[in-house]
């Protein structure tokens, strides 16, 4: 009998982003593949560290007590012998995690075709802004804040039964037409043409899949299940703007369970209220400030992220580890 991923909400997910190896990283980021190599080896039989999105993962797992609704595969730059440690690892931690695909430095994101992924989390740039080139679902982990190391853990101890998931809305669910309009001609503008065409669906934007699959597993859940979804959209959308962006989720058929349109007031307070397990944006300055309340991932898509400007803003970024060789 043929096995199938085609109805499962599928995760690939890099076994940096899962654990912590930021230690073995830097050795791989000195150009010395062997001893990186070596180092993974040395530490075979020591469990990882939980990694910054390592809570949801967890979280979406348990959504399986019934049936199996989730897969999740690790999908990593590492070796083969290095991914003995990452599915040691998720023994320890005993996380249900059965498949995975390493490359041994090639780009990875290659795979997420016949996984059928709906979302791909990664903590290096250039595998994520490969996967979105290729029209995947997919962001970039965003380093956990020193200043804050165990929001994610926290949150997700407090809401052990719910995943609580927050999107932007313009480049993330949506396409980032009206951003462009906002770029080019300003705040006026960008009104003008929303308020226009609000009956009007936007087009979808890379995150689109993966709302739409949290969606149709929230139909599916019963009222005692041990686990729900909740999701959110914070935009800085405003009135009368917003009224295209719930629209278009109607015409989707899409529900989404609250929605903040803050006119530019900073997310992060918002986001602390509402206490997500993980959130996703396509401006790094809302990704700075919701990475001190939560794990965040950065979709680097839209006219927000050219590609120069997302190097010179990772070059800035004095946190994050992150390289185009970085393991993954």
């Amino acid at each position: 009998m043929s096995v199938s991923l085609s109805d499962k909400l599928v995760v690939a997910i890099s076994s940096r982003a899962l654990f912590d190896f930021e230690d073995e990283n830097r050795v791989y980021e000195t150009g010395d593949l062997r001893s990186y190599e070596a180092l993974q080896r040395e530490r075979l039989n020591l469990p990882a560290r939980p990694g910054v999105a390592f809570a949801l993962i967890r979280k979406l797992l348990a959504l399986n007590n019934d049936a199996h609704h989730v897969e999740v595969v690790i999908l990593s730059r590492s070796d083969p012998i290095s991914g003995l440690r990452a599915f040691s690892s998720c023994r320890e931690h005993q996380l249900d995690i059965q498949r995975g695909v390493f490359t041994r430095g090639r780009e990875p994101w290659h795979y997420l075709k016949p996984l059928n992924a709906s979302l791909f989390l990664s903590a290096n740039p250039e595998d994520v802004r490969g996967a979105l080139d290729a029209g995947f679902p997919a962001a970039r982990v965003f380093p956990r804040d020193d200043q804050n190391p165990a929001t994610s853990a926290t949150i997700a101890q407090r809401n052990a039964h719910e995943i609580r998931i927050a999107f932007d809305g313009d480049a993330v669910l949506f396409s980032d037409e009206a951003e462009q309009i906002f770029q080019r001609d300003g705040l006026s503008a960008f009104v003008s043409h929303e308020r226009d065409n609000r009956e009007l669906p936007l087009a979808q934007g890379p995150l689109k899949p993966l709302l739409a699959a949290l969606n149709r597993l929230q139909k599916l859940a019963d009222a005692n299940a041990q686990m729900r979804i909740r999701t959110a959209l914070v935009t800085a959308r405003s009135a009368p703007a917003h009224e295209r962006a719930i629209r278009t989720l109607m015409a989707w058929d899409i529900e989404i369970d609250e929605a903040m349109f803050l006119g530019g007031l900073d997310k992060g307070p918002f986001l602390r209220e509402f206490e997500p397990d993980f959130f996703f944006d396509d401006q790094i300055r809302h990704c700075e400030s919701a990475r001190s309340v939560t794990a965040t991932g950065h979709v680097a898509s839209g006219v927000a992220n050219p590609v120069d400007a997302m190097r010179a803003a990772r070059a800035a970024l004095t946190n994050d580890a992150s390289t185009e060789t970085s393991a993954s």
